[in-house]
């Protein structure tokens, strides 16, 4: 599907959704100052072309036990396309990795690992990722606290 061209209603019923993911379509049309058919078929639109891509619920890790947030720092010794597709096929299938991104710079990858404790993530860097072939280094980083997380795309940036 071609990208769609936000206007600002657009915008508006994207950082409403952002805000509060099961707000009835009325409540949605009200904020945003559309009658409730219309909005329903905006939102179906935004969902079609991509812009809206799942519905989903924010977890309190630290209430499920899962207090530690782990950022590791991955170099490879190649950077062959095969090899990249291989790291990421064998990250994605791992729970504890929460985020990933091939990154510029120094280093290859950087992850984002949500475990219980320090051995948690000790059995994590020992059975899984350096298993993996290819890796020339790990630096690891623990998070001592959360200044700010957010899951909102900055919409009022969007052109």
């Amino acid at each position: 599907m071609p990208d769609l061209k936000l206007d600002d209603i657009d915008r508006r019923i994207v950082q409403a959704l952002q805000a509060d993911g099961r707000m009835s379509n009325q409540d949605l049309a009200e904020k945003v100052g559309l009658s409730p058919s219309p909005c329903a078929r905006r939102v179906r639109l935004l969902e079609d072309a991509g812009v809206i891509e799942g519905y989903v619920a924010v977890v309190n890790q630290d209430k499920l036990g899962l207090p530690v947030s782990v950022f590791a720092s991955i170099k490879l010794e190649r950077q062959r396309e095969e090899e990249l597709d291989r790291f990421a096929t064998a990250v994605s299938r791992w729970p504890e990795v929460a985020d990933c991104y091939l990154m510029t710079g120094p280093r290859d990858y950087l992850l984002r690992i949500i475990v219980a404790d320090l051995a948690a993530y000790e059995r994590f860097l020992k059975d899984k990722l350096t298993r993996l072939d290819n890796i020339a280094s790990i630096e690891t980083s623990f998070a001592l606290g959360k200044v700010k997380r957010s899951f909102a795309v900055p919409v009022t940036l969007a052109k």
